[in-house]
């Protein structure tokens, strides 16, 4: 048995390149064809999942949400505080928070239950109410009795207080309180069941709020009467003691006009103060002439008149002017008379009693003088004693005005403050009975007749929405997990050879109509792909004439044999073709082509049983060789030195050979028959076999040296076709119906 050798050297270059597998490039084309050819599979599943969706929210009992909308203004009504910075009511945000906290406190629940009675209600009962622990305890106690005896499963009994306390907090767990924006608007929202209680419970709520806040004013108003009371008895004895205390100052300093007192002393003392300036001054006057005549000693009066406290004296001028005249009058007649003469003598008289009288009159000037400085001396020290008898007498007087102010500043605060919570309590207890708030209800709760949950049409389209992702997520792993070929762009990126046709996918239809479909000529689409292919076989080989062409593909199945029957009637048409069924071991074409009754073919023509003309025969102008009887030995025919004469002997008689050759990754007789071709068509099926299959396949061809030619993408899908690059001469290959 011969044997073939195929050496690396003999393989062209192109075909040495190294297989190309994009996996990190995202193509938009081909997601977007992914998704579309499976859209009836995703639209499916939404449509599903929404059904199921809507079919499980009918088995969800409804809630429904009522809301009651309160305005609460941050200025009230202030009882107690007397200045506004001890308001609390600020109009801040913290202001509204703490509001909306006490709306949502424990007390406003309490008042809310047992207005409507909740504890008899079934949603919010909790003897009514089975939880998760309990259910699974009663389904146990029914699975295995002998384990789990009834008491076991049974909850103890609940007080009172317990069912009260369980239904407060379920109210507060179904209630949410919150502010509308920035405004001072706060609503009440109740979620429950029963629409007509969820209304009835937001309404309690927001007027159990107004009552608690109500409640809180007469209880602080009433509180702070009884506490001004209390205080304004401690007031009165403290003002009545003050009013004791002042009065008996008064008494016992003997004030009674403290104000007159103080301006007739102060009137007395300035004009002391002036006369004691006047004595001062007329003191040192007299004390300076007094010290003129005290300077002159026991001089005699001759001396003394001529002191200026003296001479200026009238007294003693008219005494001068008169001894001026004596002695002038002596002088007179002194001149006309002796010193004996009688006018002589009576004028010296004169002159001498003038003279005595002037001595006589300057003694005495001169003692009145030192009476003056003593009486004045006197004077001033006199008044002097008034001045600072005056002074103490103010300063004493102030020092008692002080403590008398004293006194009666106590008393006049302790009467301000007396008077001013005496009419704070008639205040208090003229308002104790009004209710005075800053919160008003500005909606009440209305029944709600649309439930908030489920809301149905909202959780349909987010169940549609997430059905159509995962269904588009599901489409897209199994395109990238099944990784199969759709378009001939795929298989020149992949494969780095050229695709020479590409064959629509036809109907459903047996395999003989399916290989004669070019004959039937009923699918232009179809027979112009096969015309494609016939033109990309022959312009394959106008350097060097490819007459052997083997026709493979990775697995069985792929429809090879149908592109080389319908490859082999395009080919007819303008050349000699011999049509070869070399799959010794699943022959199927002479079966399609309608040599169903032939008995004898290729293995018989090998093994010398029988000659070529018994086993070649004419179907639709072209010569077809069948398989024949399927043989033990399949390998060794094919790989035998007969067969290897018998293909230089069809060269010899026809222009093209076209061999059908089974599955390359099946068994090894493809990579031997590939081995014997001038030209090799890789068929590769769309969208189905694996892409990392045929690259084995195809790279285990090329490094035992086959010819290559080019790949086949048979049996494209219309949606493929669209994508890639198949539509060729103006024919849209498409899926018959």
């Amino acid at each position: 048995m011969g044997q073939i050798s195929i050496s690396r050297r003999d393989v062209p270059k192109r075909y040495m390149a190294p297989l190309e597998d994009d996996r990190d490039f995202i193509d938009s084309r081909k997601i977007g064809h992914t998704l579309w050819g499976r859209k009836w599979s995703i639209l499916a599943l939404a449509i599903l999942a929404t059904m199921l969706a809507a079919v499980l929210m009918q088995s969800i009992t409804p809630d429904y949400r009522a809301v009651a909308s309160l305005v609460i203004e941050p200025k009230g009504a202030m009882l107690i505080s007397f200045q506004q910075t001890a308001d609390p009511n600020n109009p801040t945000n913290d202001y509204l928070q703490t509001q909306i906290s006490l709306i949502q406190s424990r007390a406003v629940a309490e008042r809310a239950v047992r207005q409507l009675n909740l504890t008899e209600h079934p949603e919010f009962d909790p003897r009514q109410r089975l939880y998760l622990m309990p259910r699974i305890k009663m389904l146990m106690a029914r699975i295995q009795p002998e384990w789990f005896p009834p008491s076991w499963s049974q909850n103890p009994p609940l007080t009172p207080t317990e069912v009260f306390d369980g239904t407060v907090l379920e109210l507060m767990e179904h209630t949410s309180v919150s502010s509308v924006g920035k405004s001072q608007v706060v609503t009440i929202g109740v979620t429950l069941n029963d629409k007509e209680t969820a209304a009835l419970a937001a309404n309690a709520l927001a007027q159990g709020y107004l009552d608690s806040r109500l409640d809180a004013q007469i209880s602080d108003s009433l509180t702070a009467s009884r506490w001004m009371n209390t205080r304004l008895v401690e007031l009165r004895t403290q003002l009545q003691q003050s009013e004791n205390k002042l009065q008996s100052y008064r008494d016992a300093e003997g004030l009674v006009d403290v104000d007159g007192v103080v301006t007739i002393s102060a009137n007395e003392l300035s004009k002391n103060s002036d006369n004691m300036v006047a004595a001062r001054r007329e003191r040192a006057e007299a004390q300076s002439q007094y010290q003129q005549v005290q300077g002159m000693g026991s001089k005699g009066s001759d001396q003394m008149s001529s002191i200026p406290a003296v001479i200026n004296n009238p007294v003693i001028q008219q005494f001068q002017a008169d001894e001026a005249r004596a002695q002038a009058k002596v002088d007179e007649l002194s001149r006309r008379y002796g010193d004996r003469h009688p006018k002589m003598l009576a004028a010296r008289s004169d002159l001498a009693a003038a003279q005595a009288s002037m001595r006589i009159q300057v003694n005495q000037v001169v003692a009145g003088l030192k009476r003056n400085y003593q009486l004045a001396q006197a004077n001033e020290d006199s008044l002097r004693a008034s001045v600072n008898s005056s002074r103490a007498q103010i300063q004493d007087i102030s020092r008692k005005e002080f403590k008398l102010r004293e006194l009666q500043r106590d008393v006049e605060s302790n009467r301000s403050l007396y008077d001013t919570f005496l009419t704070r309590l008639r205040e208090t207890t003229a308002t104790a009975d009004i209710g005075l708030s800053n919160a008003r209800i500005v909606d009440e709760a209305i029944v709600p007749q649309q439930p908030n949950t489920p809301r149905k049409s909202l959780m349909l389209s987010i169940v549609a929405v997430l059905a159509l992702g995962v269904g588009c997520a599901l489409a897209l792993l199994r395109d990238a997990m099944k990784n199969t070929f759709k378009s001939s762009d795929e298989v020149e990126k992949k494969l780095r050879l050229p695709v020479l046709g590409v064959v629509p996918l036809l109907q459903k239809k047996n395999r003989a109509r399916i290989a004669r479909q070019f004959e039937r000529n009923d699918n232009a689409g179809f027979n112009e792909a096969i015309r494609t292919l016939r033109t990309g076989v022959m312009l394959s080989d106008i350097e060097n004439r490819r007459r052997v062409v083997v026709v493979t593909s990775s697995v069985p199945g792929e429809g090879k044999s149908a592109v080389a029957v319908n490859l082999a009637c395009a080919l007819g048409r303008l050349e000699r073709v011999l049509l070869i069924e070399a799959d010794l071991r699943r022959p199927t074409l002479a079966r399609n082509v309608g040599l169903n009754n032939e008995k004898v073919g290729l293995a018989d023509l090998i093994s010398g049983s029988a000659r070529s003309e018994e086993c070649i025969k004419r179907v639709s102008g072209i010569d077809v060789l069948p398989a024949g009887e399927v043989p033990s030995n399949p390998l060794e025919l094919l790989a035998s030195p007969r067969f290897s004469s018998f293909l230089e002997w069809a060269k010899q008689r026809y222009d093209r050979i076209i061999i059908d050759s089974p599955a390359s990754q099946s068994v090894s007789d493809a990579a031997l028959l590939c081995a014997m071709a001038d030209a090799v068509l890789y068929v590769v099926k769309s969208d189905s076999t694996s892409a990392p299959q045929v690259q084995r396949g195809v790279g285990e061809l090329l490094r035992n040296g086959a010819p290559v030619t080019g790949v086949v993408l048979n049996q494209v899908s219309a949606t493929n076709a669209r994508y890639g690059h198949q539509g060729y001469y103006g024919y849209l290959p498409g899926e018959t119906t």
